[in-house]
């Protein structure tokens, strides 16, 4: 029997990791690494930081090697190890990403330039050149997801160590952390790092919202969980599950935050801050086991979830239900097997850790990483990179919703997904000739916000329905949005290029610009220019279904009008008035080919 308890934020770090403590670490996983490349990834790291320190006082090295020990706990590869050692090199030293190809390949390479792009986006502060930097990020990580891994075990260590930081920079990281990498590491399944980052960020975000609740936890100990545990074991065996393992554990900080702070709820209405976990060796055994638990104990109404039959997005498969027993004190009791325990655990990592070998097929992995490539894939038609934030903090939401088509097929959405998103999630077809939605058979408007279990009946229209350009303000998930404009795009090119061009003068008269009409041609050819259009036409269609926002074009039009006028009155020449606009279009678009 096993206790995973709640890690605390304010836990005592460990003393500075050694090389030598690594090593030890590597070689009790009894995994084949490559030994001779982590001591030339070391040897290279160690002599490039040299005297470097961390604002702690303790010498850098202890931070890469540190990353590098998170790494081999989720039984990583030797390259990501190597690369875990030498990810701060290419950006702190003068060692290039190129001299590391040269002495380790193109693999170990590529991981250490994935990761060293990554630390360098701001995400609090998204730009468009930022933006791209994201996009180049997902991509690579769509290629190797093991630059992400790293990333979120160098994130982990740096909060471990946050305390360091100056307090407005300990609050930034803890934002940025809870709004990018701890969503990251759910979708990648890894929950005991998505619940310490969680944990950590809470722990600087609302230090007094962090301590009330460690308090309250400290208050009720485990005492009845291992009483639990004992009776359960007993009782499975003398039903013939005698192999069963059967662990315990306390809800993570922040998920009693949320529940109490965002859902309103008083510490004893949680009813899974307490879980006991039943490890089997077979599907049939956890089917069998649920029916035994609640044989002992009384099950709460509606808290019995089947994720074995129907898998979360990234991948968790269990049996949960709620009980209550004579303590009148309710627990989670979580049903299965080895692989699904270990999927839960380790999340995409447990493709490494527990394949035979160091290779092995990667068609699981594929589909693991679908949910990134529709991403990069929905953003390619949008004009504007910086719709690429929002999506990614939309679609890396933790909650998520099931429902079914009345074919029974089941679709997932983020929460508060609408009806709508669920007909573009069947088909672009089904989106586009949508005229109404029934839930459980009764009609419900098409902004109806869908709910896992329901089942949702999508009614169409005649073919040469379209949407509404409406719909782009009720959507939530960037794949409908996407199909919506693409939808305009396609079908509706005059339509758009007139709607593109009231909503452009509209805006002027809003700003009372006054240009001549050779100016506002040539305001509008520079622009045009400058948001990667090849006409005015085709920004004015841009706009039109939804590619362009003006917001953000032109968030300093009495300032350029000026500047134009200046340009006009020093009687630039045609072609030099166009460089001037063009450029001052530029400095206020904040882009750059």
């Amino acid at each position: 029997m096993e206790n995973t308890n709640v890690q605390e934020a304010t836990q005592e770090v460990k003393m500075p990791i050694t090389y030598d403590d690594l090593k030890q670490s590597l070689i009790d996983s009894g995994r084949p690494y490559d030994f001779d490349m982590i001591d030339r990834a070391y040897a290279l790291a160690e002599k490039a930081h040299g005297t470097q320190r961390r604002r702690s006082g303790e010498p850098y090295i202890c931070h890469p090697l540190s990353v590098a020990q998170i790494l081999v706990e989720l039984g990583m590869d030797s390259e990501s190890i190597a690369a875990a050692l030498m990810h701060d090199v290419a950006e702190d030293t003068p060692v290039t990403v190129a001299e590391i190809k040269q002495k380790f390949g193109p693999e170990v390479a590529l991981l250490v330039d994935g990761v060293t792009k990554l630390t360098q986006i701001k995400f609090s502060n998204v730009e468009d050149r930022q933006a791209e930097n994201l996009r180049k990020m997902l991509l690579a990580m769509s290629q190797d997801v093991r630059v992400m891994i790293i990333k979120l075990c160098d994130r982990l260590h740096n909060m471990r160590t946050g305390d360091a930081w100056p307090e407005q920079k300990r609050r930034d990281k803890a934002l940025e952390t809870m709004e990018v990498y701890a969503p990251i590491a759910h979708r990648l399944g890894i929950s005991n790092i998505k619940e310490e980052l969680e944990d950590r960020s809470l722990h600087y975000l609302d230090p007094v919202g962090y301590e009330t609740i460690r308090d309250l936890l400290n208050k009720h100990g485990d005492e009845f969980l291992h009483q639990v545990c004992h009776t359960i074991a007993k009782h499975l065996a003398e039903n013939g599950i005698q192999k069963a393992t059967i662990r315990h554990r306390v809800k993570s900080i922040y998920g009693i935050y949320r529940k109490m702070y965002i859902q309103n709820k008083d510490f004893e209405e949680i009813y899974d801050i307490y879980a006991v976990r039943i490890i089997l060796d077979n599907v049939a055994e956890c089917y069998t086991a649920l029916g035994l638990i609640h044989d002992m104990y009384h099950p709460l109404p509606n808290r019995f979830k089947d994720y074995i039959s129907t898998p979360k997005p990234n991948g968790y498969q269990s049996l949960h239900t709620t009980v209550i027993g004579r303590e009148a004190i309710p627990f989670e009791v979580q049903i299965r097997t080895w692989d699904m325990d270990r999927m839960a655990e380790y999340g995409i990592a447990a493709h490494w850790k527990y394949k035979a070998g160091i290779t092995g097929s990667s068609d699981k992995l594929d589909e693991r990483l679908a949910w990134v490539r529709q991403l990069l894939e929905s953003q390619r038609s949008s004009a504007d990179a910086t719709d690429l934030l929002s999506d990614i903090k939309s679609d890396l939401l933790p909650e998520e919703v099931f429902a079914f088509t009345p074919r029974g097929d089941v679709i997932n959405l983020p929460a508060g997904a609408t009806a709508i998103d669920f007909a573009y999630a069947i088909h672009s077809a089904v989106g586009n000739r949508m005229i109404g939605a029934k839930v459980n058979n009764r009609i419900v408007p098409i902004d109806h916000k869908v709910q896992t279990g329901e089942i949702i009946e999508i009614i169409t229209g005649p073919e040469n329905r379209g949407p509404s350009r409406d719909w782009l303000n009720i959507v939530k998930t960037s794949e409908a949005k996407n199909k919506i404009r693409n939808w305009f795009k396609k079908e509706r090119r005059e339509e758009n290029i007139q709607e593109g061009r009231d909503a452009l003068e509209r805006e002027l008269r809003r700003n009372l610009m006054t240009l001549t009409e050779e100016q506002h041609d040539l305001f509008m050819e520079a622009l045009a220019r400058r948001n990667r259009c090849n006409s005015v036409e085709e920004m004015y269609a841009a706009i039109g279904y939804g590619g362009l926002q003006i917001s953000r074009m032109l968030p300093k039009l009495k300032q350029a009008e000026g500047r134009v006028h200046q340009a006009a009155g020093r009687g630039v020449e045609a072609g030099h008035g166009a460089a001037e606009a063009d450029a001052l279009v530029g400095r206020r678009c904040g882009g750059g080919d």
